[in-house]
Order: structure tokens, then sequence, then C-alpha cells
């Protein structure tokens, strides 16, 4: 480092220091008392008594204003605590508490600010008011807008009493860590609901009586219900028809496959695609693992970012959810050979395998139909893709001149070019699901339990 940029890091220091932690600033009630003494100053000079009342009264200022200084507690005095969640969902608001003690008895007047991380925002704001004795209590409402780790450093204080004249200003160090999580309200809600009535977002689910090879109890015969599967000796005991209920295997693996290339970071609706994949791959999780399946899950971009192993129960939708709540697109092409030959590595027993993407890269992924053919020699394949609202918008527009009627040829060219992929793959016997945003997560599920119900899995 050379000594003129030694000199500009010292001033930087300094500057940093006495602008955001040892500033001081007027009150208005000093404001006031200035203006009042220019009327008075401006006043004498009609009587030619105007430099000994302006210094007579600046120098009263002073006076007043160094006691009143001194009144204020020590900077160093001050002590702060952060009560704050270890994790919350991401834009679901939270209270943040802030304990601020001082090693003298007061009674001040005192207002704080948090340094929040830049995606967050505040909702509403309790961090002011009298501050007496040796500790106080203030809090405010927060949310974050972005999935991922953040750090709280600092808080900032400022505070008067006294006479009121001056704000002693502090910024005081409390290092505090939140995660923010997708929203995981549809997860909640899919393991909160009992077995036969899994709700999401106000639909029922998918779940017409399921057939299998596992018995899972006897019930009482119903009109309808296979004769096949009667128990005639349960019948005999009970002296009414009583039938065997029975469910497809459990222990089944459900891989999911996050695309995390340049294009999953397009928003859509106010949320980027990969934060409306990782919801539904979540959602998806949950319900595999409360039917007693397995999940394993790869999210990758230009090579593989995270891998979890296949596993099953709570705590394995706990793991899935710290591996992926900070997960981040890059700006490269994905590549979804390296995702896929990692599937075709690691998973040996029969899966069904999610992959979460977008058209885009299907249309223009000359590489993929390969490994997807090759994939469903051992293993069933679902693509989704999430519509894109603005293509349907300008398709449905009335094209008024040359410039609407260009911007609707090319929404067609690329609405028929999504349609054609979804049928040559169907006639492949791949199914591809282009489907809303809002309708992801219901899609992913329901073919789930489609597969599950039919025992195809």
């Amino acid at each position: 480092m050379t000594t003129s940029s030694k000199r500009r890091s010292a001033l930087f220091r300094f500057l940093d220091k006495f602008l955001l932690q040892d500033f001081i600033l007027p009150t208005n009630r000093f404001i006031g008392l200035v203006f009042v003494g220019a009327v008075v100053t401006l006043i004498a000079s009609i009587f030619d008594a105007a430099l000994p009342v302006f210094w007579s009264w600046n120098a009263l200022l002073c006076v007043l204003s160094g006691v009143d200084l001194l009144l204020l507690p020590k900077r160093s005095s001050w002590g702060i605590r952060r009560n704050l969640p270890e994790q919350m969902d991401v834009r679901n608001s939270f209270e943040v508490g802030l304990e601020l003690k001082s090693e003298e008895q007061t009674s001040i007047h005192v207002e704080l600010m948090d340094h929040l991380p830049q995606t967050f925002s505040m909702v509403r704001n309790h961090m002011s008011g009298a501050f007496r004795g040796t500790s106080a209590s203030f809090f405010y409402t927060t949310l974050a807008l972005e999935r991922g780790e953040y750090v709280f450093e600092y808080v900032y204080l400022r505070y008067f009493g006294g006479m009121g004249l001056w704000k002693k200003q502090v910024r005081l160090k409390q290092v505090d860590k939140i995660d923010i999580y997708p929203d995981l309200s549809q997860v909640r809600g899919v393991l909160g609901a009992v077995q036969d009535a899994l709700i999401l977002e106000g639909q029922r689910l998918f779940k017409k009586q399921r057939s299998g090879s596992e018995f899972h109890y006897i019930r009482d015969y119903v009109q309808g219900d296979d004769i096949r599967h009667i128990n005639w000796k349960a019948s005999a005991r009970t002296t009414k028809l009583m039938t065997n209920l029975f469910q497809p295997e459990k222990g089944k693996i459900v891989t999911l496959v996050l695309d995390c290339g340049r294009q999953m970071a397009i928003e859509l609706e106010g949320h980027v695609k990969l934060d409306r994949t990782l919801e539904a791959a979540l959602t998806l999780a949950a319900v595999a693992l409360k039917q007693g399946d397995q999940v394993a899950l790869i999210a990758y971009a230009s090579q593989v970012k995270v891998y979890v192993p296949a596993g099953k129960g709570l705590s394995h939708l706990q793991e899935l959810t710290r591996a992926v709540y900070d997960l981040r697109t890059d700006f490269v092409e994905s590549n979804t050979q390296i995702a896929f030959s990692h599937v075709l590595r690691f998973l040996k027993k029969r899966s069904l395998v999610v992959l979460f993407s977008d058209m885009e890269s299907y249309l223009y992924d000359q590489e993929l139909l390969p490994y997807v053919q090759r994939l469903r020699r051992s293993h069933h394949v679902l693509l989704l893709s999430l519509q894109d609202p603005l293509l349907h918008q300008w398709v449905r527009i009335r094209a008024e001149d040359s410039r609407q009627a260009y911007r609707q040829s090319i929404a067609h060219h690329f609405t028929t070019d999504r349609y054609a992929y979804v049928t040559k793959m169907a006639g492949r016997g791949i199914p591809v699901m282009d489907v809303p945003a809002d309708q992801l997560t219901l899609s992913a599920v329901n073919a789930y339990l489609d597969l599950k119900s039919r025992d195809r899995l």
C-alpha cells in the first residue's frame, strides 16, 4: 500500500467514524433557538447593537450546548441485543426485538435504526421513545424479498435529553444471522393434512382409491370394490362382507432435478422461475415423504451445485430444505447432460425423475433427448416447465400497427414451437408439462400421485 493510499484510508476511516458513529446533530429546538437569535440580532441592528447581541447569543448557545452534551450518557455506555428468529419464509413478515441497555441510570429520548440487509423491507417501525433507567425494548416488523442467509451487523442509535439541543449518534455492533427459506406454506399444509385428504391451494389433490401389492388394512366392503379382495375369514367372523385394502409399495425413490441456469432467473409475476420451482419441488418432496417414499435432489447449472442422496422421513425434508434455501441461479447456460449423468451414476433403483427446467432449454438442448431416452429404460421421467404469461398475452392482443403485428407473430411462433415439442415428446412416451406458474405445484404432485395410484412407480 502506498503512502497516499494509506492517507486516503485513514481519511475514510475518520469520516466513517465521524459521520456514522460519533456524529452529533442539532435538534429542532436548537435550530429554533438559532432562528430566534437571528431575529433578535436583526432587531438589534436597528439600534446598532447587532454585534454584541450576536456574540452574546452565540456564546450562550455554546455554553448551553456544552452542558447539554455533557449531561448525555457516554457512547461507550450503550449496549444492544437483537432478538431475531433463526429462520423465516421469504415474503413473510416477522418481528425483530432490540433490547437497549445503558450502564448509567438516565432519562432521555432515543431513536434506533437497524442496519437491514438490502433485500429486506420495513413493514412497521416502533423504534423511538423514552428511555428511563438502564434498559428498554423496541420492536419493528420486516420481511425478506429474497431467499438466502443474511447477516445483521449494526444498530444505529441517536439520543438526546436534558435541554434537548443536540443528538448524539453511535453505531452499536451486534452480529446476528437469519436464514430466509422458500415459501413453505404449501409444505406445511401437506404435512398437516390427513393421509386421504391432501389439500393444496384450496384444491383437493388427485387421490382416487389406490391399489397395489402391499396390504394396508381391512374395512367394510362397499359397492364397487374388487370382489377378488374380499376377506372371507374376516367376513365369517363379523357376519358381514369385509375386504382387504392394498396400497402401492412404499420406499420408492423420487429424484428432483432443479435447473439453476440463466433461464431460471427470469421473473414471472414478481417471482423468479427458480423460486417457483423450489416451492413446487419441496412440496412434491413433502408429499412423497408423507407417502413413505424416498426423495433425492440434484441442482445444477454448468455443473452440479447440490446433491442430496435419497432419504426418507421429516428429518430428510429438513435436510433438503437446508440444502437449497440459498440456491442461486448462475448466468450460464445449464448443462442437463451433467445432471442426468449424475442421476445415472448414483441412482440404481427405479425412480421417478422430475426435471424442473425451462421450455427454452428443452427446445434448444440437442443433447437432452438421448439422455432422457436412456433414463426411461430404468426410470420414469417427467419434464416440467413454466408457461410464459407474456407470450399468451401477446397472442391474444389485437394488432393495431405493424409493431404489434410483428410481436404477435413472434408470440404465435414461440407458442407453436412449445406445443409441438410437448406433442413430439408425448409421442416418444416422455411426458412434458408446460403449465402456468400457479399450477406448477399441483401438476407435479398430481402426476406423482397418478403414478402411485396405478402402481407404476
